[in-house]
């Protein structure tokens, strides 16, 4: 099992920056993709941004490109998001979330473990 804990949500104006934090533990030993997803009030979970074990591969939705950055560092197991330029529509949970190949995927359903979400508000 892989435990997954985000951290680095808050409260922020909009076109300000907030930097998300995850971070693996339990069984990381193998390589393994990480993504980073959202949900918002009353709608689905959605793709945000993901990164394959070797951080040669990075994929972004639409909606976050030329603003979120996701990079990780293996050695300590850690995953990040770097959101720049933040707007209103970008509230949300944001999960962190693993899959047992190296390689990434926009695809919610091919992860394997998930973190409990950190909250991210953007005012107006």
């Amino acid at each position: 099992q892989v435990q997954l804990v985000e951290s680095g949500g808050g409260l922020v104006q909009a076109g300000g920056s907030l930097r998300l934090s995850c971070a693996a533990s339990g069984r990381t030993r193998g390589a393994y993709a990480m993504g980073w997803f959202r949900q918002a009030p009353g709608k689905e979970r959605e793709f945000v941004a993901a990164i394959s074990w070797s951080s040669a591969n990075t994929y972004y939705a639409d909606s976050v490109k030329g603003r979120f950055v996701i990079s990780r560092d293996n050695a300590k197991a850690s995953v990040y998001l770097q959101m720049n330029n933040l707007k209103p529509e970008d509230t949300a949970v944001y999960y962190c979330a693993a899959r047992g190949f190296p390689i990434a995927t926009m695809d919610q359903n091919s992860y394997d473990y998930w973190g409990q979400g950190t909250q991210v508000t953007v005012s107006s």
